[in-house]
Parts: structure tokens; sequence; C-alpha cells
């Protein structure tokens, strides 16, 4: 699996059309069609964006996008296409693009959601994108690795190893897995997700609000300082742990603290709002803002950390409120 950082052809998006993501109201269903436009439409300023939408939903969805945005007609039940879609892969030579089609059953068959349609989103992209179909029985999402793009992935205990996902499989059964479907030689495993990522709507720990390496040797890590925040202690003990990891040449990460928005809670407890959550692109990278005090320095630590491309913010507080964030949102098919 190459880095994010390696060129993109596009990236994929699926449009909300239903269920709590789409929301109950006028309002919500407004914000949440207003927040996955903006940011397809930061997207397509960088690459091609490819979106699939239901085809009762085409006729709003155009209204509501960047006419650049390419719309895909196919059944869909959630919105979410870093988990639903495929993991695209290279070939050892470089020369043929895979798509690793993961098992997927609603974050671990939570009582909220429906999976009917999203279970068969990984094949039809990958269909469609040209790619060779890899297979899998692993239950997995996009959102629940990061690679380096030599070998190296970063997960997280309570993803992979879900009694609700993949009930009584060990950490061996999962790196065979990983190792065969995007080629891992070195797999660092995190303890825990974010606190809030527990609650109802949560995946149960995905790594990409966590943790991510935008350059070899180099981690950014989700940093709370408030000790009134549940993930001050969190962050403490993944900065412990990463700072003791080697990645897959055998060396050790420099990590780098990416501190949290200033902003500790709202309507439902301690929030998860994280510039982990971002997109990187042809030349940006597609950032989470939250219109907290802390968004434009915490943006420069991610300039810093992406040399050469853009930042661009895009608020992403009505997707965290539906669960995820940018990253969560999006899935990117390299160039060969």
């Amino acid at each position: 699996m190459p880095s994010e950082t390696a060129p993109h052809d596009c990236t994929w998006m699926a449009w909300p059309s239903q269920g709590y993501t789409l929301g109950d109201t006028a309002d919500e269903v407004a914000s949440a069609r207003r927040t996955w436009a903006a940011v397809a439409d930061a997207v397509v300023r960088f690459e091609p964006v490819r979106m699939v939408v239901v085809p009762d939903d085409l006729a709003v969805a155009r209204e509501h996008l960047h006419p650049d945005v390419e719309l895909v007609p196919a059944a869909l039940d959630d919105a979410w296409m870093r988990d639903i879609g495929p993991t695209f892969v290279h070939s050892g030579d470089g020369t043929r693009l895979g798509a690793v089609d993961w098992v997927f059953n609603g974050w671990g068959a939570q009582s909220w959601a429906t999976w009917e349609h999203d279970a068969r989103i990984g094949a039809f992209v990958g269909d469609l994108s040209g790619a060779e179909l890899i297979g899998s029985s692993l239950v997995n999402e996009g959102g629940g690795i990061h690679v380096d793009g030599l070998g190296t992935v970063l997960l997280t205990e309570t993803v992979q190893l879900d009694p609700g996902r993949n009930p009584g499989l060990t950490r061996s059964d999962v790196e065979a897995e990983l190792a065969r479907t995007i080629g891992a030689t070195t797999c660092i495993w995190l303890p825990r997700g974010l606190t809030r990522d527990y609650d109802e709507f949560g995946t149960r720990g995905h790594v990409d609000i966590v943790a991510t390496i935008p350059s070899p040797g180099v981690v950014l890590l989700h940093e709370q300082h408030d000790p009134a925040h549940p993930d001050h202690a969190v962050s403490r003990e993944l900065r412990a742990l990463l700072e003791d990891a080697r990645d897959a040449r055998g060396e050790r990460f420099e990590v780098v603290g990416v501190p949290a928005p200033r902003t500790l809670t709202d309507d439902e407890g301690p929030v998860d709002w994280s510039y982990l959550n971002h997109l990187v692109v042809n030349d940006g990278v597609i950032a989470c803002t939250f219109g907290d005090p802390q968004d434009d320095a915490s943006l420069a630590v991610l300039a810093e950390a992406y040399p050469g491309r853009r930042v661009v913010g895009v608020d992403a507080r009505p997707l965290f409120d539906r669960g995820g964030g940018i990253h969560c949102i999006t899935q990117q098919q390299p160039s060969l």
C-alpha cells in the first residue's frame, strides 16, 4: 500500500442519502449536504473526485457539487467512503493497481448501522477503477489503518481485534492478512483510540483520528494538552509507545504532536475533534477546522509536516457530529 502522499489519480467519496449521517431534520440534511460538498469542492481543486450517489439523489447532489465532480450512481447505506470503499495497493513492480475488498459489517455490527449495500462498495469501486480485486476475509475499514508506503502500518487493538469484527483472530492472524493484502511487514499496534470514538456512533478506535505518518520516520500524533479531557492520558500513553516503536526499516520515529482543539466538550460530552483526520491530495492537504482558537496553529504544524503542499481548511464539525471527519469520507486512488 503506497503512502497517502504518493500521487493520486482521484479521490472517491459517497454522497449522504439516508440515516443518521444525513439527519432527521431539514437543517441537519442541509448541513450534511453542505459539508460533504465543501470537502469535495476543496479536493477537486487538486485532483479529480468521483462521488458515488444513490440514483434518487443524483439531481440534488449535482445542485450542491462543483461541476467537475463526477457522479457515479449506486446503492448506498451510508457515506463513509474511507471505510466502505477498497484500499488501493500497487503490485511489487509498481505496474498494476490492486483494490483490497475488506469485509465491512457496520463497524463491528453496531446496532444502528446497516450495511447491505455498503458491503458491496469496495468491489464496485475497485471494478470501476480498473484495479485487480483482492478479496479478504478480514473485517477492516480504511480508517483503521495508516501506512508509510515502506511496509509499516499503524492500527489499534480495539478495531482489528474487536470481537464484533473478527472474533477469535489473534494479532498474528491479522498481521498475516495485512502482509498478504497491503504488503505490511511491520505492524505497530496502538492499544486504543480517542475516548469519544467508543460512544454510540464511534468506530471503536480508528487510528485515523489519532496518528498518521506524513513521511518515513515521522509520526503525527493527536495531542490533548488539557488534563481535564480524558484524551490527555490517551495521548501521553500513545506518545510513549510510538517513541519506543520502530518502523519497517528498523528506525525509530520522530513523534510530532499536533495540539487538539481547545474546545473540550459539546452537548454529548468530551469531543474527539482532531486535526489528524486530514486528507493528503496532489499538492495539498484538506484539513479539518473547528472554528477553534487552535485551528491556525495546528494547521501550521500540518503545513510543516507536508512541505510544498497547500493546506486548505474545511469546517468539519458537522462531520464529527456524525462520527467522523474529512479522512473518513474520502478514499484516495493512487496513480501507477
